[in-house]
């Protein structure tokens, strides 16, 4: 039962990262100009190119050497993900995106469901590894809903719903996002 359990949950993770992926994907192409990748709403707030930089940054320190060495790597300067850089272009905000999405996946896809009850260090914080994949999707979830609502604020009226448009519930086609999510 353990293992059928284990398999289903990495298979259903698997599909949630994937979703996850794809949902920050879609918001972003739909900014126009690579200038409103670094726009902030406000001072205090984090532009789309410094949300990816940062989760990009926690995929590969995480997920790197997953189940052997500490999540939190020595050479991940957390605080400079939160610099901005007016200068980096599109494509080299995809590329961060892609490569941090690259290792997890890579890890991930290793995983067996034995692996689910071994112990990982983050920080030097012991958890098993379904608490760390656990921690680790919700932070992908958090800052992806961070980069879908500043994309669509940045694209206004020529934004394209990811989901079901308001008052279109009503008798509506399953739009994508519902499509993408995971089915258990």
């Amino acid at each position: 039962m353990e293992t059928t359990l284990g398999a289903a949950y990495l298979g259903h993770l698997g599909r949630t990262y994937r979703m996850y992926k794809e949902l920050g994907e879609r918001a972003i192409a739909q900014v126009e100009s690579d200038a409103d990748l670094h726009r902030q709403l406000d001072p205090d707030s984090n532009s789309i190119a410094i949300i990816v930089k940062h989760v990009a940054g926690n995929l590969r320190s995480r997920f790197r050497d997953f189940l052997t060495t500490d999540g939190e790597k020595p050479d991940r300067d957390r605080d400079s993900e939160f610099m901005e850089d007016d200068a980096v272009s599109r494509a080299e905000i995809l590329r961060w995106w892609n490569e941090g999405w690259d290792v997890l996946l890579g890890s991930f896809e290793s995983l067996t469901p034995e692996d689910l009850v071994r112990t990982v260090h983050i920080g030097g914080e012991k958890l098993l590894v379904v608490e760390a994949l656990n921690r680790s999707v919700t932070h992908a979830a958090y800052h992806v809903g961070q980069i879908v609502y500043v994309a669509r604020h940045l694209a206004s009226g020529r934004w394209t719903s990811l989901s079901i448009p308001k008052a279109r519930s009503v008798g509506a086609e399953t739009g994508m996002y519902e499509r993408a999510l995971p089915r258990s």
